[in-house]
């Protein structure tokens, strides 16, 4: 990868982007990979502080109104105005580690099969005991490569790939149809579903690292797996056969071992609690059809979403 063949154009969704974004600008064009163009859809112009684009010639700012955005529709007509041979999608809150992120993330995707890779998630300063130990369960030191065979030991987790920052072969991305057009959540995970049903290969780099993490509360919690349970019932061609019930169980598990190796019992409560607003949310979401139309205002985290027609599913 060291002579910079590959073009790479980078995709970040925004909405009400605070100062840090500039900083996080920053360090993405500090990479050591040059990056052909950095792709910005930003959800109401107003929000939107132009001073982000002086001397960034090859960023690309779209302004789209709330009621447009949708996780997969969005990043799916983002990646549209993308011309490279890797696209890259990131959030607005994930901060590059050092200047070999970019670098570390594509080069999986030299592999013949490889169609995506996704980086390592590592907690902030700020993250609380359980939000830091849930990140290094999910992103562990050990990196891999998952393939269709993996789906009998690893079930579910063979289809994940997080778009807080993950790598594409646009050429794949095009050939598979791209992100789904409409979903309220989950649009890297259904993609790579069927990239692993294709025969590809998603690489989990974890030398690749990103510092994101969030101190959601209960009710944030609840919100945040209501839309999860909301986009498992609506791609069952996905999710039908492969429960998520379990990798659940096992992070509650995991973390209340590590709470009291740890010796702090007191927070047991608190890993309680928030693991039944999470299961309550997203039991809720995968059966929201049979939930009156105000239930579901009330439950999720994107109310903009059901608007249009698509809360007409519900009673």
């Amino acid at each position: 990868m060291e002579n910079y063949e590959f073009q790479v154009d980078v995709l970040i969704p925004t909405y009400k982007p605070g100062k840090e974004f500039g900083k996080i600008l920053d360090r993405l064009y500090r990479q050591r990979y040059p990056i052909h163009s950095v792709i910005i859809m930003n959800t109401e112009e107003r929000f939107w502080d132009s001073a982000w684009e002086a001397g960034r010639q090859n960023m690309q700012v779209y302004h789209i109104a709330k009621a447009e955005f949708d996780h997969g529709g969005t990043r799916r007509r983002g990646a549209e105005y993308a011309t490279g041979d890797i696209l890259v999608c990131m959030t607005q809150d994930a901060w590059p580690k050092n200047r070999d992120m970019l670098s570390n993330l594509i080069r999986p995707l030299l592999q013949p099969q490889v169609a995506a890779s996704y980086a390592r998630q590592l907690p902030s300063k700020k993250a609380h005991c359980i939000e830091a130990y849930t990140r290094r369960f999910n992103y562990p030191e050990k990196s891999q490569v998952k393939w269709k065979a993996n789906l009998e030991e690893q079930g579910i987790k063979t289809y994940f790939c997080s778009n807080v920052c993950a790598a594409y072969n646009r050429e794949i991305y095009v050939e598979q149809g791209g992100f789904v057009p409409r979903t309220i959540f989950n649009e890297d995970m259904i993609y790579g579903a069927g990239l692993i049903q294709a025969g590809y290969g998603i690489a989990y780099v974890a030398d690749a690292q990103v510092v994101h993490s969030h101190n959601y509360n209960c009710r944030q919690q609840f919100h945040r797996n209501f839309d999860l349970g909301v986009s498992q019932a609506d791609h069952p061609e996905v999710f039908a056969d492969m429960p998520a019930e379990g990798e659940g169980i096992a992070l509650v598990k995991s973390t209340a071992g590590y709470l009291l190796r740890q010796g702090k019992p007191w927070l047991l409560p608190k890993l309680i609690a928030h693991s039944a607003f999470k299961y309550l949310g997203y039991q809720l979401g995968k059966h929201y059809r049979l939930l009156p139309q105000r239930w579901i205002q009330a439950c999720t985290m994107s109310p903009e979403y059901w608007r249009g027609g698509k809360i007409d599913a519900g009673i």
